[in-house]
């Protein structure tokens, strides 16, 4: 086998296993509401394939370079869910996703001009969520969420859609550098996903909500990224990368675990 063929095959593999996984979370998304679902959607569900096939194929240093990189971009991430919840309460699904697809593209470009230390990432995510959540919270809730009815080619696009990132990110990643292949990896495939799939079917409020709810989710995968970097520079690419999934998810638990509690005594 030609070693052009086996790259291929190999990527062709990635890309499908990167899809089986976010055809299951969201599955998974719809069918458990706004709250649960927006947890779920924070959880590493495109960036955490993109990661695992990078650290086949590049060091530690690599990958915990790229993980720097990737910090103050979940921070425009942030935004560009605070521009869709507001535009979505009175216009379009082009209009508002859009806009907030725009908005996320010329953040992402200012950040990396910079380099970026462990500390100013994560002085970054703190002042951004401190703006952003108190701004997300009239979005948070909607009179009645309307029922989901999937189409056919839903589930199909969201998959295309992350074996197209995992495919760029992992070819890319020899040419571009680890700097910006860590901007790459955080494309917000999967909110990008929700506004053009659910804002036509239930509405732009009720998608809005979605999205705002996950500002805490997003809070907490900000955090996994930092532990990624610092993990894999001490422990090596495969238990940092455990070590930052067990973060997500500790955090999103813990946030259901709250949200159940708040809901008991109310």
């Amino acid at each position: 086998m030609s070693p052009e063929l086996h790259f291929l095959l190999i990527l062709v593999l990635r890309m499908a296993i990167a899809a089986a996984f976010v055809v299951s979370a969201s599955i998974i998304t719809e069918r458990s509401g706004p709250v649960i679902g927006a947890l779920i959607a924070t959880l590493p569900i495109s960036a955490g394939p993109s990661y695992t096939f990078l650290a086949l194929d590049h060091d530690a240093a690599f990958i915990a370079e790229g993980a720097l990189a990737s910090l103050p971009v979940n921070a425009a991430t942030i935004y560009m869910a605070l521009t869709y919840a507001v535009l979505a309460q009175r216009f379009g699904m082009w209009i508002s996703a859009g806009s907030a697809i725009a908005v996320w593209l010329v953040l992402a470009s200012i950040i990396r001009q910079f380099g970026w230390s462990l500390a100013g990432g994560l002085i970054v995510n703190a002042i951004t969520f401190a703006i952003c959540i108190p701004l997300l919270k009239p979005y948070r809730h909607v009179a009645k969420m309307p029922l989901i009815a999937r189409r056919w080619y839903d589930i199909p696009l969201r998959a295309a859609l992350v074996a197209s990132l995992v495919g760029t990110v992992v070819t890319a990643s020899s040419w571009v550098g680890p700097r910006v292949t860590g901007v790459m990896a955080l494309f917000p495939i999967v909110f990008s996903s929700m506004m053009l799939i659910l804002h036509p079917r239930i509405g732009g409020p009720a998608t809005a909500a979605v999205l705002a709810n996950s500002a805490w989710g997003l809070l907490g995968f900000g955090l996994g990224v930092a532990v990624l970097h610092v993990a894999v520079l001490h422990f090596g690419s495969a238990i940092g990368l455990s070590c930052a999934l067990a973060t997500c998810i500790a955090w999103n638990l813990a946030l259901w675990w709250i949200g159940r509690r708040k809901r008991a005594k109310a």
